[in-house]
C-alpha cells in the first residue's frame, strides 16, 4: 500500500494543476486572440470551446505517446458518461434545467450522429490512424456551423470564461498555463499508469474511472455553481459540446498519433454505456419539449435516472473487471 501513496499524489496533483493550468491557457490565449483583433465569436468558438477540453486532450496526447493510448480512449468515453451521468445527473437533482428546442434540433443532431459515427470506428475494436484524423477534421465544420447559428450563444460563454489582461501579462498567463498543462500531463499520466500496475487493472479501466472523473470536475463544479446561482440554461449545451470534442479531439488525437488495438469490452460495454446515455438524455430533452413552443425543463427526475444509470455502469465495469 506504500508504494501507491506516490502514484495517488501525482494523480492528485496532476490532475489539479491540469484544472488550473487550463484556466490560465484559456484565459491567457482568449486574451492574447482579443488584443490581436480576433472576434469574440471565434475567440468563443476556438479558444474558449476547445480550451475547457484542454485537460482531457493534452492527457489523452500524452498517452498515447507513451504507448497507452488505451487510457486515452477510457478518459474520452468515461468523460462523456461522468458529463452526461455524474454532471448532468447532479446538476439537475439541484434545480430544473430550462433547454431549447434549437439545442436538440441543431446541437443534438449532431451528437447523435458524432456518436454513431465513432461506434463505427470502434466497431472492429481498433482506432486507426486515419479514421481518427476524419474525427479530428470534423471538428471544423462543426465550428463553422456554430459560427453561423450561434453568435449571441458564444458571445455570452466567452465573456463568462475570459478575462481582461495586458499584452505581457496574457502572454504570461498562456505561457504558464500551458506549461503546467503539459507537466500536469505527465505527472497524471505516470500516476495512472503506476496504479494500474501496482493493482492490476488496466489503463484503460483508470481512464474510464479515476482520470475521466478528475477531468470532468470542472464542468460540474461549474456546473453545480450555475445551478445554486439560478445560471443553468446552457448547462445541457456545455455538456453536448464537451462530448463532441471528447469524441472528435481527445479520442482522435489519441488513435492519429498511434493506431489503437483495443478490448473488445471498449465498444460492447463503455461505448455503448456511453451511446445509451447519450440517446437517454436526447430522448428526456425531445419529451420534455413536446408540445412546447419553445422552451421546457428538464426536471429533478431524469436527473435521478441519469445518476442511476451512471452508478449501474459502474456496477457492470466492478463485474465485468473482477470477473463477479
Amino acid at each position: 500500500m506504500m508504494s501507491l501513496y506516490l502514484p495517488i499524489s501525482a494523480l492528485v496533483a496532476g490532475m489539479i494543476g491540469l484544472i488550473w493550468g487550463a484556466d490560465k491557457f484559456i484565459a491567457g490565449s482568449a486574451s492574447l486572440a482579443r488584443s490581436a483583433g480576433i472576434s469574440s465569436l471565434v475567440v468563443g468558438l476556438t479558444v474558449v470551446s476547445i480550451g475547457t477540453s484542454a485537460p482531457e486532450i493534452i492527457v489523452s496526447i500524452n498517452a498515447a505517446l507513451k504507448g497507452s493510448s488505451e487510457l486515452a480512449v477510457g478518459n474520452a468515453l468515461g468523460s462523456n458518461i461522468a458529463n452526461i451521468g455524474l454532471v448532468l445527473g447532479i446538476t439537475l437533482l439541484i434545480a430544473p434545467i430550462p433547454i431549447q428546442k434549437a439545442l436538440l434540433k441543431q446541437e443534438g443532431i449532431i451528437l447523435f450522429a458524432v456518436t454513431g459515427l465513432a461506434g463505427i470506428c470502434l466497431y472492429n475494436d481498433m482506432l486507426g490512424r486515419i479514421e481518427s484524423i476524419l474525427l479530428m477534421l470534423l471538428v471544423i465544420p462543426l465550428l463553422i456551423l456554430a459560427a453561423k447559428y450561434k453568435k449571441s450563444l458564444a458571445e455570452s460563454s466567452e465573456s463568462q470564461i475570459t478575462q481582461s489582461f495586458s499584452r505581457n501579462g496574457a502572454l504570461i498567463s498562456f505561457a504558464i498555463g500551458l506549461i503546467a498543462l503539459l507537466a500536469c500531463a505527465e505527472l497524471t499520466v505516470w500516476g495512472a499508469k503506476s496504479i494500474a500496475l501496482s493493482m492490476g487493472v488496466s489503463e484503460l479501466v483508470i481512464g474510464l474511472t479515476v482520470i475521466a472523473i478528475g477531468t470532468s470536475l470542472p464542468e460540474l463544479a461549474a456546473s453545480v455553481m450555475s445551478a445554486l446561482r439560478g445560471h443553468h440554461d446552457i448547462a445541457v449545451g456545455n455538456i453536448i459540446g464537451s462530448n463532441l470534442f471528447n469524441l472528435l479531439l481527445v479520442m482522435g488525437s489519441a488513435g492519429a498519433i498511434s493506431p489503437i488495438a483495443l478490448d473488445s469490452q471498449v465498444f460492447s460495454r463503455d461505448y455503448m454505456a456511453m451511446a445509451v446515455l447519450t440517446l437517454l438524455m436526447l430522448i428526456f430533452m425531445a419529451a420534455v419539449l413536446r408540445n412546447k413552443l419553445n422552451r421546457a425543463q428538464l426536471p429533478k427526475a431524469v436527473g435521478l435516472v441519469l445518476l442511476l444509470a451512471y452508478c449501474l455502469y459502474y456496477v457492470l465495469l466492478w463485474c465485468s473487471t473482477t470477473g463477479y
